[in-house]
């Protein structure tokens, strides 16, 4: 057995928050717990505009977590508005290619279509090549590149 049929995705409900967050500072080790612990309670509280799924193991551990928000905004290369945005995506690196992160992305996916959108929209670093491969395996396609500035004014 592979491990596909034995991976359950779940809502994330606020009891799970603890086993989310541990799973957003493995994707975002530079960030702080504490940031990315009320970044993910601002999305829980956030209802019908975002969702997490976590994808369990057969012994209910939190393998990993797909976060999407619903955006009403212009988001770089998709067509309609509103647009699910899926915001982060991750699987512990012993369940990866196991069919873990396509059921969490069909999760979001099925979200995105009972909200009426036809689009899924997503980003990652020019130089995330791993992710890229992740995107594509999952049926993404490439839109564009784009090189972000900012200048400090004082």
């Amino acid at each position: 057995m592979d491990g596909r049929n034995s991976i359950r995705i779940v809502t994330c409900q606020p009891a799970d928050v603890a086993d989310w967050v541990a799973l957003r500072l493995a994707l975002w080790p530079h960030d702080a717990t504490e940031e990315l612990t009320r970044q993910a309670q601002e999305l829980m509280d956030r209802k019908g505009r975002a969702v997490t799924f976590l994808a369990r193991a057969p012994d209910a551990q939190t393998i990993g977590f797909a976060e999407a928000t619903l955006r009403q905004d212009w988001v770089n290369g998709c067509a309609t508005s509103p647009v699910v945005f899926l915001e982060g995506l991750y699987v512990a690196s012993a369940w990866r290619r196991r069919g873990a992160a396509r059921l969490l992305c069909q999760a979001v996916e099925n979200w995105a279509r009972d909200l009426g959108c036809s689009e899924v929209g997503s980003d990652t670093y020019l130089d995330y090549v791993e992710s890229q491969r992740m995107h594509e395996a999952l049926g993404f396609e490439e839109m564009e590149r784009v090189v972000c500035y900012r200048k400090v004014i004082a």
